[in-house]
């Protein structure tokens, strides 16, 4: 008896051995083996993810990359910053009844960072993709034992937002899908500052874009610094004032806005409730200004949404451009143009329309009403 029992240790050691020999490159998942692979993440950190991914927790701004690249239906959890429901938010929207569902897997309002384990744990991830640093991503691999991916956070119409498509792309097996974005932004790009780059300064209108969305919707004095889409376009823009710093979106002294006096303003359309408060209560200040006298004044949707959107901005740009350069962009349909880039990006060619009906579309505004 005593043999038996020490045969049958012996036996159980040796498949325990076994098991802990295993091939490197093969994950045990439900008793079946899935190959793997190492790629290297934005911050410099070797990652070992599954060949096939099926199962995505994107945390950050990797939702909207995501989606951007097709993958909206492998996620099975998501922040609750991905279930506003509302158009400007357009790469979740078009999501908002699947992904209302899943588990809450952190927040990312208003510049926190937050993430639960428990929770990512319970939707079961193949890999978690993240915006986050280095050391975080880090500690949500330690804590949750999944595979967990970082990427930059992207600037508007940036190098950096390529990076991150790519990896994302990469990892999850849609490459393809990453350089038809990327490719499709830059021709847009291109188009955008070849109509624009012989304009003299002359002939360009001061613009501003004002009623900035940073972290929350602001009045007048919220306003886009070196706005990229006024970049594009090689705008006038009243705020690449060199005494400015800091993001793209910052507080200015209303004093300053009068020292510029814009010859046209655009609000963001989800400030306009704000914008039209602030008229009232202080009418005589904005009645000193060109654009508000002459009735220069237009909405857009928002351009941000935690981070910046890509699609809305890309449509902002030919609606300014013909708005501000009529000449240069008489061939230009505006709504096939739109439709063009919201199919692209959002699979809507439609989308204009949803932007419409929320009252987030763009067109002339009048502060009064």
């Amino acid at each position: 008896m005593k043999k038996i029992l020490s045969l049958l240790l012996a036996l159980a050691m040796v498949f325990s051995l076994c098991a802990c020999g295993s091939d490197g490159d093969n994950k045990v998942q439900d008793g079946q083996k899935s190959e793997t692979r190492t790629i290297t993440d934005a911050v410099g950190r070797m990652v070992e993810v599954p060949v096939s991914v099926e199962r995505i927790v994107p945390l950050g701004n990797t939702p909207r990359m995501i989606s951007y690249l097709g993958l909206a239906d492998k996620v099975v959890g998501i922040g609750e910053c991905e279930i506003a429901e509302s158009p400007i938010q357009a790469y979740a929207y078009p999501h908002i009844d699947k992904w209302s569902k899943l588990p809450n897997c952190g927040t990312d309002a208003m510049g926190e960072t937050a993430y639960y384990p428990e929770e990512i744990i319970l939707a079961d991830p193949d890999v978690i993709l993240c915006t986050y640093t280095s050391d975080v991503a880090d500690n949500i691999q330690t804590q949750t034992g999944i595979p967990t991916v970082a990427v930059a956070e992207g600037t508007l119409f940036g190098e950096d937002f390529e990076q991150a498509l790519r990896i994302l792309a990469d990892v999850c097996g849609v490459s393809e899908r990453a350089e038809e974005l990327i490719s499709f932004t830059n021709a847009c790009l291109d188009d955008l500052k070849a109509r624009t780059a012989n304009i003299s300064d002359e002939n360009k209108p001061l613009v501003l874009a004002a009623g900035a969305t940073f972290k929350g919707s602001h009045s007048i004095d919220g306003v886009y610094i070196d706005y990229p889409v006024f970049k594009v376009l090689s705008a006038n823009d009243a705020a690449s004032d060199a005494s400015l710093s800091g993001t793209m979106g910052v507080m200015v002294d209303r004093e300053k806005i009068l020292e510029w006096n814009p010859d046209i303003i655009f609000f963001d359309a989800g400030s306009m409730g704000l914008v039209r408060s602030d008229y009232k209560e202080t009418q005589g200040y904005f009645e000193q200004l060109d654009a508000v006298k002459n009735g220069k004044l237009y909405q857009w949707p928002n351009s941000t949404w935690h981070w910046s959107n890509v699609e809305i901005p890309l449509v902002t740009a030919y609606y300014t451009g013909a708005l501000l350069y009529p000449e240069a962009f008489a061939d230009v349909d505006f709504e096939e143009k739109a439709s063009e880039i919201f199919e692209i990006f959002l699979g809507d060619p439609d989308y204009l329309s949803v932007l419409e009906d929320a009252g987030a579309g763009y067109g002339q505004v009048s502060l009064g009403e």
